[in-house]
């Protein structure tokens, strides 16, 4: 196994041509009231990951600079945009105001949800996920032009918030 430090996982410098280069996708991830850290950091290096524009923290959460959410992102807190805003709702008005075209899709189990495989993804796009124990807020998902969801096989009826990100974020990385 090859073990790697936080400095071999990057090939880019911050302030290089290299890194002023490199394409962003017009994804914006807000994160309704996350509060494990360790998630909220993961999920920074998954929206590295998948060079996503912006990552808007809401609600309760910790926000970077914090010693849990550098860990967990290996520092991507440093290259990912970021902000925070008091709430998902504000957030998305802010989002959908910016963003002309823009749809914000929640990853949710709601009697109105699709399967994300059923989805059609388009650029520019919002991905919203929720709260661990209490998921994306009624008042947000009224908001959404959609609600996606993951089938479950086993005995679970959920995944890990930033699992189920990372399964969507592919799947519109891979149809865009």
């Amino acid at each position: 196994m090859i073990k790697l430090n936080a400095q071999q996982l990057r090939t880019t410098k911050k302030d290089s041509e290299e890194f002023k280069r490199l394409r962003k996708n017009p994804i914006y991830i807000v994160l309704d009231n996350i509060l494990d850290t360790y998630n909220i950091g993961s999920i920074f290096r998954l929206a590295d990951a998948v060079a996503a524009e912006e990552v808007i923290i809401t609600g309760q959460a910790e926000v970077p600079p914090n010693t849990r959410i550098k860990k967990a992102s290996i520092n991507t807190t440093e290259w990912v945009k970021w902000h925070y805003e008091s709430t998902a709702k504000e957030a998305i008005i802010k989002i959908k105001n910016q963003i002309s075209n823009i749809k914000v899709i929640a990853i949710e189990q709601d009697k109105k949800s699709v399967s994300y495989t059923e989805m059609k993804w388009e650029f520019p796009v919002a991905v919203v996920v929720g709260n661990e124990t209490y998921g994306v807020s009624r008042e947000v998902l009224k908001m959404c032009d959609a609600i996606v969801e993951l089938p479950m096989f086993g005995v679970n009826i959920s995944l890990n918030v930033m699992v189920s990100l990372g399964i969507v974020l592919y799947k519109i990385v891979e149809k865009c």
